[in-house]
């Protein structure tokens, strides 16, 4: 079972076991109870809509600034033994911003966004050396297993500790806390203890791989233009491949839908006045529905063909989009959570499946590593939307500009010729 799973080697499970630390912080502190305090306590008494653009400014900083230092340090990783270095100077950084999160109190929004800004840029870095790690302890027949195996582990993981969390804000008292607010402050301290505890398995059992052509005097400003050559050669190399290139600016397009939604759903409920408790307890319906669904979806998908999966998982988003601006009540929160967790992980699955298959396998690496950096830059745009509209007091119709990154993605997704861009791909590696 563990075989079939992807799991049946002490280094495949120590790998998998950061996707449960770091899911963590993404459900704690980017999905659910973060962006809720934010709102209530952080920014008492200021405009929701000027909180709500904040917010989402945040956001797209923390965005803008992954996706700038990511390719520089992976160049440098790559040029020296420096990926577990790398990863636990992130870790580092990410958990201490994450406790310190406790010290925020009524009105400390600016504390409240630069320790977000700094969490977010840290778990976002962190995870690019992590997923580094895979070809380098997993066959190539592995893979997918594996890959599989951790983000079931991080929906798990990342969900058990936002279930205590939820119990710990609901009844503070039977865990000897004096009042709510402390409740959730601790919230964020068990997060960073949580993150740092399960990041231990990775540094103890995976070696950290030798460069193939180590180059030890290689400076940050050598890796900065190894970086950008290599971006420029590989987005070179891709445009012959026109099918997967088109695919890719789709998948850019409803992407960006979908992880605005995911960052921004807890501060919208928060906005039309839904309890806390039910907007958490939403996001945890969520989580653990997403376990299961992932694998289905996929299931399905293998009858169906992978397009014909994220045709219907992104009707369905516009549909979400849609039901959530007449959003009123809390059992209609918890609806739509139902809803995105059935679609969420596989719409990004079979996205991923789409544009693998589309690639030669000789030059996957160089294509995947530029995906990475499309999707990075597909979360920008949306929460940037949302800023600019809520400054102007229109927080409530944000939600609809969604449709139009579904819409749109669904336009250029009937565009793509899969067939022929698999055609391409064999060529090019029997060339």
């Amino acid at each position: 079972m563990l075989k079939r799973i992807g799991l049946d080697r002490k280094v495949l499970r120590s790998w998998a076991m950061y996707d449960w630390a770091n899911s963590a912080y993404q459900t704690t502190i980017v999905a659910a109870v973060f962006p809720i305090y934010f709102n209530n306590v952080a920014s008492a008494g200021i405009d929701p809509n000027i909180t709500s653009s904040r917010f989402a400014w945040a956001k797209a900083i923390a965005i803008l600034l992954t996706a700038i230092i990511a390719p520089v340090l992976g160049a440098l990783a790559d040029a020296r033994p420096l990926k577990k270095p790398m990863l636990a100077w992130f870790i580092g950084v990410g958990v201490a911003t994450t406790a310190a999160m406790f010290w925020i109190r009524e009105g400390d929004w600016p504390l409240a966004m630069t320790l977000s800004i700094a969490s977010n840029v840290a778990v976002a870095g962190s995870i690019v050396f992590y997923e580094s790690l895979l070809p380098h302890i997993a066959a190539p027949d592995e893979v997918d297993r594996v890959s599989t195996a951790g983000y079931a582990m991080g929906y798990v993981g990342g969900g058990l500790l936002l279930a205590f969390n939820l119990a710990m804000i609901q009844k503070p008292d039977l865990f000897g806390i004096p009042d709510t607010g402390t409740a959730v402050r601790l919230s964020f301290v068990s997060v960073a203890v949580w993150w740092l505890l399960f990041s231990i398995p990775i540094f103890r059992d995976v070696p950290e791989p030798r460069p193939a052509k180590e180059r030890k005097n290689h400076s940050l400003g050598a890796a900065l233009g190894d970086s950008g050559r290599q971006l420029v050669q590989t987005f070179h190399e891709l445009r012959k491949f026109k099918h997967a290139m088109l695919f890719l600016i789709a998948f850019f397009i409803y992407n960006d839908g979908i992880q605005t939604m995911i960052a921004m759903a807890a501060l919208y409920g928060t906005q039309l006045h839904i309890p806390s408790s039910a907007l958490i307890t939403a996001l945890l319906i969520t989580q653990f529905v997403g376990i299961p669904f992932s694998f289905l979806f996929g299931m399905v998908a293998g009858r169906i063909g992978a397009r014909a999966g994220v045709f219907i998982g992104l009707t369905v988003y516009l549909g979400i989009t849609v039901f959530a601006y007449w959003l009123q009540y809390a059992w209609q929160f918890y609806m739509l959570a139902i809803a995105v967790g059935v679609v969420q992980g596989g719409t990004q699955a079979l996205s991923r499946s789409i544009f693998a298959s589309m690639v030669p396998r000789t030059k996957s690496t160089e294509f995947f590593a530029f995906f990475s950096v499309f999707e990075r830059y597909a979360s920008l745009l949306g929460p940037a939307l949302f800023a600019a509209m809520g400054a102007y007091g229109y927080g409530r119709e944000a939600i609809l500009t969604l449709v139009v990154f579904f819409a749109v993605g669904m336009i250029l997704l009937a565009r793509v010729d899969i067939a022929a861009g698999q055609r391409a791909a064999r060529d090019a590696d029997a060339a």
